[in-house]
């Protein structure tokens, strides 16, 4: 949200409601958070999320992010998050993007996996399995380093940048479960039981005694149309 309100709104003409395309909105979380910001659509190739959204008494609609179907300049803002990750084209996205935004085409937050530090190093060892395990799912997990290049391709002037959210030791205590329980469905199969199990005695370990350390780069692009 403070991108969007920091980054974007202020250089946007006083208007109460600028208006925006939310590409792969999934059940409008996103659009949730920018109802008093922005008049947001969303658009997803999935109907079961357009119509969760529409339950909620939001506007969306069913429709390929490579393809969008609007005309050129239809919004002041086009953003997506957590999109380009598993699009089979994302700088066709991205220009697709561009082609129907006035003003500004934002990526709001996309993973590097391949920038991933964890501690201790028995958990790291995983870091491999993981990576390959979203490519076989479809997904670039080194989308988000490729951010600024793919805008900057689309004829846009890029600004981008890493977020800086690191899990505190509470928080980490809160939810270290349920990322254990994703990280070892991730890389079933691809490691040996022994190597998991080694790395689940880390992982209790270093939680016990606070030096457990995990930390994802999700970056974001703003593009401006000149």
């Amino acid at each position: 949200m403070w991108l969007m309100r920091t980054r974007v709104l202020k250089d946007l003409d006083d208007r109460s409601l600028p208006t925006a395309l939310d590409v792969g909105c999934g059940p409008g979380l996103v659009m949730d958070l920018f109802s008093s910001m922005l008049a947001v659509k969303g658009l997803d190739i999935d109907a079961d999320m357009v119509q969760r959204v529409k339950e909620k008494g939001k506007d969306a609609v069913l429709g390929d992010a490579e393809d969008l179907p609007f005309d050129d300049d239809s919004f002041d803002i086009a953003y997506c998050s957590f999109t380009l990750l598993w699009v089979k084209d994302p700088d066709n996205v991205i220009k697709e993007m561009a082609r129907v935004a006035r003003r500004f085409v934002i990526c709001l937050a996309e993973p590097d996996y391949g920038g991933r530090i964890c501690h201790p190093k028995e958990i790291a060892e995983l870091d491999g399995a993981l990576i390959d395990s979203l490519i076989a799912e479809g997904a670039d997990p080194f989308i988000g380093r490729k951010l600024a290049h793919m805008m900057y391709d689309a004829g846009l002037e890029v600004g981008s940048g890493v977020h800086s959210g690191i899990w505190s030791p509470e928080q980490l205590k809160e939810e270290a479960d349920a990322e254990w329980n994703s990280l070892a469905r991730a890389v079933e199969g691809r490691v040996g039981i022994d190597a998991l199990n080694r790395s689940r005695s880390a992982w209790d370990r270093s939680l016990r005694d606070g030096s457990l350390f995990l930390f994802n780069p999700v970056f974001y692009a703003i593009g401006r149309k000149h």
